[in-house]
């Protein structure tokens, strides 16, 4: 059945124009009149004020990020992109929309996170009250305050990454091998998280392999499901049951999204069932989440945007600083250097070492500001009654949407060189810019009630994992001029990133 669905998609991006056109020909008179109305006064580009043709073609071309950076920048932090739809990188504006007790509520937009027809997670949830509770019952297992042991289990998959390097990867002076680093972060942020989430990684690591063809199915289906989540109301069609079933994977099927299925809701079934319940050898957030009150379809329905969400967010931000790394030679020094001369564990880092690591600490940071994973808006809808922020007003019912890549270039904030890849912007700063800035970075992986529950783990892995490649191997790109390929799908994801590497030898290490 998932075969069906893919090859649905793919049809339906195979046929963009006509499919666009025709999902919003019957909408077109009608909105041309709100180019005269209560959102005529913000500018933008001239087709976005009388249809939404000008953002389906900007999330078509895969690069939303870069041209919004260009709204920025050509109409300022709060921008008009469509008929009712506006988009802004204001810092203070997005705080104000994701506070807790704030009157802006999600969007249509959201319903795309659903992963079965009519079913919601957290991601998709809407009502606040649920949201709310959902993330309360959430929350002890993405902290680990259910006793599970996050560092053990991502010690033993960065173990198994360097392993994999070591044993299949390595160059040397007579033997050159080229490794795609962008399949293999994926293939060990897939493996962490289905070991935290379940108890039994999938072994993508360990096999070399993309197990269950999930990561390949994934990535072929985002670009069609990116744009038909773009048009609520196609959105909402699939989502009635009686069609979605014919559409979505489902747990009989032999590979991708489904497979994943199939084995969640095993596993799934056997905690519920008191007949068949086993000991288990060590807590795991899916267990976390029964023993906090998700039933059994809420619980696989949050354990799979877990493994879903957790596993492509930390992979696109393990590409990113390593890229940035790559490619600044004085940083690639300094950071090594820190390292080779800090008293650390192994074989691997622990993760309060990792953290006292100054340098290593604003490498990261700058990274996730150059690069930030999340590529989609996540617009908020403006309260009933409107808003007045700064002077303007915000009419009732507007869609709001962030320019991530834009607010984490806010020159403001990050100095007059924001498009520049710099460490050095967190170093000897006062404590108040430092916190500010650290702040807005964040802000990337939502903040107040829409915060990211995962954060924390993928920090973690961004701590070991950098460290470990850096204190083991020497790293070259091996086409500078064309690193990778890049998609901005929802996510900002990078494919074909293959670089060249080289055991460090002993007289190079400093301890």
């Amino acid at each position: 059945m998932y075969a069906l669905l893919l090859s649905v998609v793919v049809r339906l991006y195979e046929i963009k124009w006509f499919i666009l056109g025709l999902a919003l020909s019957q909408y077109l008179a009608r909105r041309v009149g709100r180019a005269f109305g209560n959102l005529a006064r913000f500018d933008g580009p001239w087709l976005a004020h009388v249809s939404d043709l000008w953002l389906l073609k900007t999330i078509y071309q895969q690069r939303a990020h870069y041209v919004f950076y260009d709204i920025k920048k050509k109409y300022g932090k709060l921008a008009r992109i469509g008929t009712n739809k506006l988009i802004t990188c204001d810092i203070e504006l997005v705080t104000r929309m994701n506070a807790p007790r704030s009157e802006y509520k999600r969007s249509d937009w959201y319903l795309g996170f659903r992963l079965a027809p009519g079913i919601d997670n957290v991601g998709s949830l809407r009502d606040e009250k649920e949201h709310t509770k959902r993330r309360a019952q959430m929350s002890p297992g993405y902290t680990g305050r259910d006793g599970i042991d996050f560092e053990t289990t991502i010690d033993k998959h960065v173990e198994n990454f360097i392993h994999l390097i070591r044993t299949k990867y390595l160059s040397t002076t007579t033997s050159f091998k080229t490794m795609d680093l962008a399949e293999k972060a994926q293939f060990f942020t897939i493996d962490v998280i289905t070991d935290l989430a379940t108890g039994a990684p999938f072994g993508d690591l360990t096999s070399d392999a993309d197990q269950h063809e999930y990561l390949r199915t994934a990535t072929e289906a985002q670009p069609a499901f990116v744009m038909i989540s773009s048009i609520p109301a196609l959105t909402k069609i699939i989502q009635i049951p009686i069609i979605g079933k014919w559409l979505f994977p489902t747990s009989q099927d032999k590979i991708g999204m489904g497979k994943m299925m199939g084995i969640a809701e095993e596993k799934i079934a056997e905690r519920f069932d008191p007949d068949s319940r086993r000991r288990l050898e060590k807590s795991d957030i899916m267990q976390s989440f029964i023993d906090n009150g998700l039933t059994q379809q809420e619980t696989l329905s949050e354990s799979l945007l877990m493994m879903l969400a957790g596993s492509d967010t930390t992979a696109s931000a393990i590409r990113a600083t390593m890229l940035c790394i790559l490619t600044s030679p004085l940083t690639y020094q300094k950071l090594q250097a820190e390292i080779d001369t800090a008293s650390l564990s192994k074989p691997v880092v622990r993760d309060a070492e990792a953290r006292k690591l100054v340098y290593l600490q604003a490498v990261i940071l700058e990274g996730l500001r150059m690069h930030p994973p999340p590529g989609g808006l996540l617009p908020r809808v403006a309260p009933p009654d409107g808003d007045l922020f700064n002077g303007e007003y915000l009419p009732g019912g507007v869609e709001i949407g962030v320019n991530t890549w834009g607010m984490l270039r806010d020159e403001d904030l990050f100095g007059p060189d924001p498009e520049m890849f710099r460490p050095e912007r967190w170093l000897e700063i006062e404590e108040w810019r430092y916190a500010e800035m650290a702040r807005v970075v964040g802000l990337a992986f939502g903040s107040g009630r829409f915060k990211c529950l995962g954060r924390g783990v993928a920090l973690m892995e961004l701590n070991k994992i950098i460290i470990e490649f850096m204190r083991n191997f020497d790293w070259a790109v091996v086409d500078p001029t064309k690193p990778w390929k890049e998609a901005n799908v929802g996510i900002i994801l990078q494919r074909e990133f293959f670089v060249r590497v080289t055991e460090r030898s002993p007289r190079n290490i400093l301890s």
